[in-house]
């Protein structure tokens, strides 16, 4: 039996940053809003003019597919980084990325040296159940996801028990994932065609090597 768990922010306006929303196996942390929401509209402007955009490539069946979404990636050095098979080379932080990771560090109390930004056009496109476990990355190490733009459902699901946390991300907002997470549950984002407003996705992440 699939047991649901649903939490929203419009329910919890006042997010308890140090709350963990999943029951066991490791741990997530909502800030809620870090910042307003006309600072979080001006990030969302800069962020899709500035950043160097391209559609994404994921390897599906052996095939190469061109993804809808958008994607970049950034860091303290030209760190590569791999995933659906695809390499990708980070380019230097801009002045804003600087700004938004220096703020996420703050509430936080972690750092990150590298960042991989999603710009989904539309509810339309959304992602699929997966884990951040790519072996470039810090072995349990802080990932920290901010949003800006449109408000989206995210969702966790137990690798074992199939249990769901369900939560609301809004417009410039912070979600901490760290410990054991990356081991033992999944992640996604659902589509929605209700949805006809971008939404730009900043996770900050530590590679090792």
């Amino acid at each position: 039996m699939q047991i649901v768990k649903s939490i929203s922010l419009f329910e919890e306006p006042n997010a308890d940053a140090n709350k963990n929303l999943l029951p066991f196996d490791g741990i997530v942390n909502y800030h809620g809003m870090v910042w307003g929401q006309f600072e979080a509209d001006h990030f969302l402007k800069v962020l899709s003019t500035d950043i160097a955009w391209e559609h994404d490539e994921v390897m599906m069946f052996g095939k190469k597919i061109i993804t809808k979404r958008k994607v970049a990636w950034y860091g303290d050095k030209p760190f590569d980084y791999t995933y659906s098979h695809v390499k990708k080379s980070a380019l230097p932080w801009t002045a804003v990325l600087k700004a938004i990771k220096d703020k996420v560090e703050q509430a936080s109390g972690e750092t990150y040296n590298s960042c991989l930004l999603n710009l989904y056009h539309n509810g339309e496109e959304g992602m699929g159940w997966h884990t951040d476990n790519e072996k470039e990355l810090k072995k349990e190490g802080a990932i920290a996801s901010v949003s800006f733009g449109a408000v989206r459902k995210f969702a966790f699901k137990h690798k074992e028990t199939q249990e769901k946390v369900e939560l609301t991300l809004d417009n410039g907002s912070l979600l901490v994932m760290k410990g054991t997470t990356q081991s033992h549950w999944l992640h996604r984002l659902p589509p929605s065609k209700k949805i006809t407003v971008p939404r730009i996705n900043l996770t900050f992440r530590t590679i090792t090597n």
